[in-house]
């Protein structure tokens, strides 16, 4: 059952492997768990992890098997949305979006299955996240950050510093083309993953998805402003490189900076052993804003859910609990180099000098926005963004129609939830 498609999470790793496993033996109780391949190989498949950790806890639970389908990211979604459909849900799906089947109360809420310490020990923001209408059913299972990643090879041949402001990034791009770098400052607004680069330069203006009632504000001054500034000041003069923004994938602008192509590009984690494989030096500072370093920043989340049909409440909660300790939040961390989900790990791995790679994406944890993912309607937004936003920055394009577009779509599927 694998899939070889290479795609992207929530968080933007990309998986090109999936898999199936199964752990035996007589048990009361078999729990089935489908999960996502967070690997990019055989060597490093999730399911290494499951087997092992799986493993551990039947040892001290004969009563107890767990069952465990591990599936790329291309198929995990569709494949528990069919399960759901057929009417035989898994008992957990470690996915992408759980609001859907939150609205259609068929999960769990995080407090019937965990422990009051272990839910009381998720990262704030992501706890928040994983909520419907003030009720946590999303279990945030692995998170990231962003962090301006820059080619200090190509910064020191123009003689120029990392940027802090919007106008020290145009300042920057503009000494980076006059030395013929094809892309001084990487745009990646197209389908792969637009709505992550457009938060991001939405929360470096001030704006963001929604507004402080949790509605939708695309199109708010701020957000128009940042897309004004950006079609006028770096697409216009030329400043992304020779790819127009929407026609621009994330993997592809990660493949040309670790060519040593791009001088700047948004990354995440993944982008330090894409770029270190390739030999290239790149440093790494917080994202600029409008008139100083961002006050926040882009964090993503991908989901533990637990659907209500099977019961199973009980056993449920207990593996969950296991699952959450900080061993196995560190342990799955370190694998991928993703930013833990809960306090007590995310603190281990602040002071630990073999995590230091991650500090400058741990540092911005605290001070993230996640996609409104508690909204059914986010999905749908989401695709119109990926179709719509490279033309908010196009020659003859403009930022406050395309904005306002999107927040027309927005509203009416804010409506039909």
């Amino acid at each position: 059952m694998a899939g070889t498609i290479a795609v992207v999470s929530a968080l933007g790793m990309t998986a090109v492997l999936g898999g199936c496993g199964v752990t035996g033996g007589s048990a009361d109780v078999t729990l089935k768990l489908v999960a996502a391949d967070y690997g990019d190989s055989k060597a490093n498949s999730s399911q290494k992890y499951w087997d092992k950790l799986v493993a551990e806890y039947e040892a001290d639970h004969p009563d107890v098997e767990i069952d465990v389908s591990v599936y790329s990211w291309n198929d995990v979604d569709r494949k528990v949305r069919e399960m759901v459909a057929a009417g035989d849900p898994p008992d957990m799906a470690q996915i992408g979006s759980y609001a859907g089947y939150a609205a259609q109360n068929q999960l769990y809420k995080a407090d019937e299955l965990l422990s009051i310490p272990v839910q009381a020990d998720f990262v704030g923001q992501l706890a928040s996240a994983g909520q419907v209408k003030g009720v946590q059913y999303g279990m945030p299972f692995a998170s990231s950050t962003r962090v301006l990643f820059y080619n200090k090879t190509l910064f020191s041949e123009a003689g120029i510093t990392p940027p802090k402001t919007w106008d020290d990034l145009a300042d920057d791009a503009e000494a980076l083309k006059a030395e013929g770098v094809t892309y001084p400052y990487a745009l990646p607004l197209g389908p792969e993953e637009a709505p992550a680069e457009t938060m991001q330069w939405m929360l470096s203006g001030g704006g963001g998805y929604t507004d402080t009632v949790d509605s939708y504000g695309i199109d708010s001054p701020e957000n128009v402003d940042t897309f004004s500034w950006l079609k006028d000041e770096l697409v216009g003069k030329g400043l992304n490189g020779p790819v127009a923004p929407g026609e621009l994938n994330r993997a592809d602008a990660y493949a040309a900076f670790a060519k040593g192509e791009v001088g700047m590009v948004n990354g995440h984690p993944s982008l330090m052993n894409i770029a270190g494989k390739k030999g290239v030096k790149y440093g790494m500072v917080p994202t600029p804003g409008k008139e100083g370093t961002s006050k926040s920043t882009l964090g993503v989340a991908d989901w533990m859910t637990a659907f209500r049909k099977n019961g199973n409440r009980d056993q449920v909660g207990d593996f969950l609990d296991f699952v959450y300790s900080e061993k196995n939040v560190l342990a799955f961390s370190r694998e991928y180099d993703l930013l833990p989900v809960t306090t007590s790990a995310s603190g281990t791995m602040a002071v630990s000098e073999q995590d230091r790679h991650l500090r400058p994406f741990l540092e911005e944890l605290l001070t993230s926005e996640l996609y409104p993912v508690g909204k059914t309607s986010w999905a749908d937004v989401s695709a119109e963004i990926k179709q719509r936003i490279g033309k908010a920055v196009a020659p003859g394009g403009s930022p406050s129609v395309v904005l306002g577009q999107l927040q027309a779509e927005a509203s009416r599927a804010e409506n039909a939830e």
